[in-house]
């Protein structure tokens, strides 16, 4: 089937690689394409991105889902999706700022707690906006970000002795650690917003 021209420019546009349109895939990928839409029906780049190599889509919407769409998930979501947006800060990744940072937005709704804490965030001054357990987070987010040859026991006791469990910490290490993955895919190959529908919330 042909492309139109639209589609065209929008996936040159997209990355800085090809991508395998819709309308190209064949059985075995429509169906991974259709596992990876989100709550819209849309597929996003950062699925989109792997349609070369189709186990790769596999892997990653696995690993999305597990990280922020799972029933093991204690901490609150929209703080999963702020840790999300920090992360992507430090990394300069503005795809998955804009997405997550998107959803935070959504998730907080309170337009006054939303500016307080997009300032903190981009200042790196978390008191008086996050209370101990999430500062503590935050800044565990930051040194295995940007400082992992540094990181010790010590910083998981820390993260301890402000209140969280065993299980919390695996998860948002998984959150931190997942949205660093993304995020270099995402800067490495030039995706774009382009096409995308931002956020994973229906409306």
């Amino acid at each position: 089937m042909w492309l139109t021209v639209n589609e065209v420019v929008q996936l040159k546009q997209a990355t800085w690689i090809s991508l395998v349109a819709e309308v190209e895939a064949d059985d075995h990928l429509q169906q991974i394409f259709d596992k990876a839409r989100t709550p819209h029906g849309t597929l996003d780049n950062v699925m989109r991105i792997h349609s070369l190599r189709p186990a790769t889509m596999i892997g990653h919407l696995t690993l999305y889902k597990s990280v922020l769409h799972s029933d093991e998930i204690t901490l609150p979501i929209w703080f999963l999706e702020v840790i999300a947006a920090y992360v992507s800060i430090l990394n300069s990744c503005e795809y998955s700022l804009t997405h997550h940072w998107n959803n935070a937005v959504r998730l907080i709704d309170n337009a006054q707690r939303v500016e307080a804490i997009q300032t903190a965030l981009r200042s790196q001054r978390f008191k008086n906006i996050f209370n101990e357990k999430e500062i503590a987070i935050l800044h565990y987010s930051k040194k295995l970000t940007c400082d992992v040859e540094n990181l010790e026991k010590v910083d998981v006791i820390k993260l301890k002795q402000a209140g969280c469990d065993d299980g919390e910490i695996l998860k948002m290490n998984q959150v931190v650690a997942y949205f660093n993955y993304s995020n270099r895919v995402l800067n490495g190959l030039g995706v774009s917003l382009d096409g995308d529908k931002i956020g994973y919330y229906s409306s």
